[in-house]
């Protein structure tokens, strides 16, 4: 009696990569970014829920948790993109041209506008409001904006100083010193509401007039 061969195995199929193992969409990390940035700007650290930025961003709250594991990297990575695309890293790295005080006065007129606009202002009033972040958001905040901001422009004066054009002993308090002076008080008073929009004229001589006094005290003679 012939025994009946035994069944031909098929081979098995390679296992599907799932999870952690698949490559992210890109598309939905980026639209939870955004729906992150808007809301904490709004609103601030405490005040969003991660169901608030999933239905935000039109995805589930679990594909919020698979890209950015907690609340807590959601928001990091939220502050950080926000003071990059307020104060892009080549903000300074840009071929300027003409004299140094036109220079300057083109970083300036720059600066000034990134930091007047209704979504800077909004999130700059809720990282120094209590409550609204706590504090490892608020350094986060300043080393990915402010101290990068003074960083990249010390190394642009540092540049104009080995070029002969400046004299400055300290350039990362020069650097610090200018901003100081840009923002003055026309952004102080857009801070506390006080005017929504100064007008352009307005603007310039403020400009002018904050780098004329940075050129006196550091230009050369």
């Amino acid at each position: 009696m012939v025994s009946n061969p035994s069944p031909v195995s098929r081979p098995k199929s390679a296992p599907r990569l799932s999870g952690p193992g698949r490559p992210k969409d890109l598309a939905k990390r980026d639209a939870i970014l955004e729906a992150a940035k808007r809301l904490v700007a709004g609103d601030g650290y405490t005040g969003v829920s991660m169901d608030q930025i999933a239905a935000e961003a039109g995805v589930s709250k679990l594909t919020v948790y698979s890209h950015f594991g907690d609340k807590e990297a959601l928001f990091a990575a939220a502050v950080r993109a926000k003071c990059e695309q307020m104060l892009p890293d080549d903000l300074f790295a840009q071929e300027l041209k003409g004299p140094l005080r036109a220079q300057l006065k083109a970083i300036a007129s720059g600066f000034f506008a990134l930091i007047s606009s209704d979504e800077a202002i909004s999130t700059h009033r809720m990282m120094i409001t209590p409550g609204n972040a706590d504090d490892p958001l608020r350094k986060l905040f300043w080393e990915a904006g402010p101290q990068r901001t003074h960083q990249a422009f010390g190394a642009f004066l540092q540049s104009r100083v080995e070029a002969g054009e400046l004299e400055i002993a300290d350039v990362q308090r020069a650097s610090e010193q200018f901003f100081s002076l840009i923002k003055g008080e026309l952004h102080g008073r857009m801070m506390c509401g006080l005017c929504a929009r100064p007008a352009r004229s307005d603007v310039n001589a403020h400009l002018d007039a904050s780098v004329d006094m940075f050129l006196r005290a550091y230009g050369k003679p």
